[in-house]
C-alpha cells in the first residue's frame, strides 16, 4: 500500500468517527428513515397500497403502459418494465396481487422520467399492478401474468 493512499483513508475514517461521535451523523438521516413497513409487512394488496400511499384510492389509467410476457416459464424471476407518461410522476410501486407479501417495489421518481424495470418473483399465477402517483393522485394499470414452473404450478 502506498503512503499516500494509507493517510487519505486514515484521514476519512477519523472525519467520518468525529462526524458520528458528535451526532451530526445520524444512521435514520443517512439510511432509509421513512422504510414503509406497513406496506411491505401488509398480507394484501389493498393493505399495501394503503400502507405505502396511506390512501387506497386509485383510477384506472392507460397512460401507464405494462411490458411483460404473459407466460412466465420461471416464478423466481420474471422480467417486467413499466413506461408512464403522466406528468409530475414523484412515485412509482409494483405489486403482484397473489404473494405473500404483495409490495415488489417501489421508489421515488423525483425528476426522473417514468421507466422503470426488474426482475421479481412471482409464487404463483396472479395480477400485476403498478400504481402511480402523479399530481398527488393515484393511478393504476395491471395485468395478469400466468407463472408454470418455480411458483406453485400455475
Amino acid at each position: 500500500m502506498h503512503r499516500r493512499t494509507f493517510l487519505k483513508a486514515t484521514l476519512a475514517t477519523a472525519t467520518v468517527g468525529l462526524v458520528a461521535a458528535a451526532g451530526l451523523l445520524k444512521p435514520t438521516r443517512v439510511l432509509a428513515a421513512d422504510w414503509p413497513s406497513a406496506a411491505f409487512d401488509a398480507k394484501n394488496l389493498d393493505g399495501a397500497i394503503k400502507g405505502l400511499y396511506r390512501v387506497s384510492e386509485r383510477s384506472a389509467s392507460g397512460s401507464i403502459v405494462i411490458t411483460a410476457e404473459s407466460l412466465a416459464e420461471i416464478g423466481s424471476r420474471v422480467p417486467f418494465a413499466v413506461t408512464t407518461t403522466l406528468p409530475n410522476v414523484d412515485s412509482l410501486a409494483v405489486f403482484v396481487e397473489k404473494n405473500d407479501r404483495p409490495l415488489v417495489a417501489s421508489l421515488a421518481l423525483k425528476g426522473a422520467s417514468g421507466y422503470f424495470s426488474l426482475p421479481m418473483k412471482m409464487a404463483r399465477t396472479s395480477d400485476v399492478h403498478v400504481v402511480c402517483r402523479a399530481g398527488g393522485k393515484l393511478y393504476t394499470a395491471k395485468r395478469s401474468i400466468k407463472v408454470t414452473v418455480g411458483g406453485c404450478g400455475g
